[in-house]
């Protein structure tokens, strides 16, 4: 080791050992904190530990060897006398201010997500207006910056002290000799980029022991490239024609009919009988409100959402109603296509999704006037573009007018100020004499969970369970102004999660998690009842539909909630790679590399025990999901 050091000490090349020695104690250090963080759900077992300390060495050294490849080549091109002390000091303080950043950064990613660095991080680097304005107001930025370059500074004079690193720009070499040592160099990331396979760290049953034996910046970029998971290359799969034969079984219902004969057209007519009703129809997404802050999914939390506890008294409730996925975009699109989540980012951000067949056109093809009501920049998420080209016309920040915004935040105005706008434009539409679809989308309950003061006794800032309860004011606020409007008695309230407020746990996918509130609201319009069948978001447009009592043609994957028959019963909760689907107490996931598990699930204890496989169960699954992963792929899911 000595005669290494020192023969690095003469090399230029030597300032990647002293980088690399930086990069694998932060990354040591940083998955030591996160398991801390995360102790009483890892598997702290000894063995399963050097499992996640070995394989996290692993990708360290994976993740490092991508991460000198502008260094190398600094290092290949920059002649001797261009090498001098003060370029090499700040090489290693631009390299440790990454690295060093990194670290910190992924502490607050982890404690929000639970996971490392998804799709998630990678919209935080693309959409830099929302998420620096979120970040810049949820943590003290300029005392972690101080204590970074802090840090920094005291690494460097250390190495300094050291007197190993000042011989680093004395010796001398030539262009050839360069280009020899810096092609060695680059085999390693060219060897990793051809062979090692990021699932490789999905070795255990317990998300948060696989998430510890990843690598930050390699999960950042990671998935930066996997935007989308082709499924029949990274799944189970069946033969397609198999598929659609059985989805068309598992699609068929009591008062629906298929009106084509090609193997892959599963449009078929939905036939209600008596007379179709002209309910406006106001739905609100509700940022991140999970089912464990409402009282009457069992929360332990304290009354917060006294409003929606007595609304649903007066509601179509759905008790046993699931997320299908983390995101927001992934709710929306759930509700607006009614399928199946594909594997990868969501089709509201993914290319072709224009003129799909949702539940949007639908309306529209009623004569209804659709309106997509965003506190925020619909750009983000690419949610403007994707409803614009499905029918609705878009109201966003930019469309408020400064008398229209009381309070706002990095996301968007306040809920009080989204609710407004929703009735101003309710307003207009029924003075227009036209019937509507308001969809609104609310942003206070997100970091840095920041209101109006004074309205709840929760001061404003200060937790998430805070924001739950000025979310629950605002809307029990709005129901009340709207119940004054001329147009109120005709008039169908649709309150729903987009998703729930955490999904990390120690399995796979914690189902439990992925309960939201689903309700119906307007006593003149809907009985009020419990309804306790097992259904997902993608059920949400069919159900609604059922409600007007409407006929229409369908290429939807969800049903009527209302009509389901008990063996229809099932729901589909996901991730950006795991796939679930729940039938009855058992849960099947799909993994890339042809994986699959089975579990029996326990919802009174929230628990989850491993069980054989079942094949009726994944052919179910590859049903579904292949299916709708087919359909979009070959565009054969658009309107008309």
């Amino acid at each position: 080791m000595k005669q290494l050091l020192n023969k690095l000490g003469d090399n230029r090349y030597g300032i990647l050992f002293w980088i690399l020695i930086i990069f694998l104690l932060t990354s040591f250090l940083s998955r030591t904190v996160l398991l801390t963080l995360s102790f009483g759900e890892a598997n702290t077992g000894i063995l399963q530990l050097a499992t996640v300390y070995l394989l996290g060495l692993f990708f360290d050294l994976t993740a490092f060897s991508y991460f000198m490849i502008p260094i190398v080549l600094l290092l290949l091109f920059l002649p001797d006398k261009a090498l001098k002390r003060s370029v090499m000091y700040l090489l290693f303080f631009i390299t440790f201010f990454i690295i060093f950043f990194n670290g910190v950064a992924e502490y607050f990613f982890w404690d929000e997500f639970g996971v490392r660095y998804n799709f998630i991080a990678v919209d935080y680097l693309v959409y830099t207006t929302e998420v620096l304005g979120n970040i810049n107001e949820s943590y003290p930025i300029p005392y972690l910056v101080a204590a970074i370059l802090s840090i920094n500074l005291l690494a460097i004079y250390l190495l300094v002290r050291t007197g190993k690193v000042k011989r680093l720009t004395n010796g001398t070499s030539q262009f050839r000799q360069r280009l020899k040592t810096s092609a060695i160099l680059l085999v390693f990331p060219l060897f990793a980029y051809l062979t090692v396979n990021y699932s490789w760290a999905e070795k255990t049953g317990n998300r948060y022991n696989n998430e510890l034996s990843k690598n930050g910046i390699y999960s950042l970029f990671a998935a930066f490239f996997s935007n989308e998971l082709d499924y029949e290359t990274f799944y189970v799969k069946r033969e397609n024609p198999a598929n659609f034969e059985r989805l068309k079984t598992l699609l068929k219902s009591s008062n629906s009919s298929y009106t084509g004969s090609d193997t892959y057209d599963i449009t078929r007519h939905i036939a209600n009988v008596g007379e179709e009703k002209r309910h406006n129809v106001i739905f609100i997404t509700v940022e991140s409100l999970s089912g464990e802050f409402l009282e009457y999914l069992g929360s332990k939390k304290g009354k917060l959402t006294p409003g929606l506890d007595t609304l649903v008294k007066k509601s179509l409730l759905f008790t046993n109603f699931y997320a299908v996925g983390t995101r927001t975009i992934w709710g929306l699109e759930a509700v607006a296509l009614s399928a199946p989540p594909k594997p990868g980012q969501s089709v509201i951000k993914r290319a072709n999704n224009e003129n799909m067949f949702s539940l949007g056109q639908i309306f529209k093809q009623k004569g209804y006037t659709l309106k997509f009501i965003y506190g925020g920049y619909g750009y983000f998420d690419n949610m403007n573009y994707f409803f614009e080209h499905n029918g609705y016309s878009i109201i966003d920040h930019s469309d408020l007018s400064k008398d229209e915004i009381t309070f706002s935040n990095a996301w968007g105005v306040c809920d009080q100020d989204l609710f407004n706008k929703v009735l101003k434009e309710s307003d207009q539409s029924f003075a227009e004499g036209k019937p509507f679809l308001n969809l609104a989308m609310t942003t206070s309950n997100h970091r840095p969970f920041t209101y109006p003061e004074g309205v709840v006794d929760i001061p404003s800032g200060t937790n998430r369970e805070g924001a739950v309860k000025y979310c629950d004011y605002a809307i029990t606020e709005f129901i009340r102004k709207a119940s004054a409007k001329p147009w109120f008695n005709n008039t169908l309230f649709v309150i729903m999660a987009d998703h729930c407020a955490g999904s990390a746990g120690q399995t796979e996918l914690p189902f439990m998690d992925y309960r939201i509130p689903f309700i119906v609201y307007n006593p003149g319009l809907v009985t009020p009842q419990q309804i306790d069948k097992q259904c997902s978001q993608i059920d949400v447009g069919p159900t609604l539909l059922g409600i007007l009592n409407w006929s229409y043609d369908s290429k939807f994957f969800g049903k009527d909630i209302l009509k389901m028959a008990p063996d229809e019963e099932r729901a589909f909760i996901a991730n950006y790679q795991k796939l679930g689907y729940i039938r009855n107490n058992q849960l099947t996931i799909l993994s890339p590399q042809q994986k699959c598990t089975f579990y029996t699930i326990d919802r009174e204890k929230g628990s989850m025990e491993p069980q054989a496989k079942s094949d009726s169960l994944l052919m179910d699954a590859v049903t579904y999901y292949q299916s709708a992963n087919y359909l979009y792929k070959n565009k054969l899911n658009k309107w008309k």
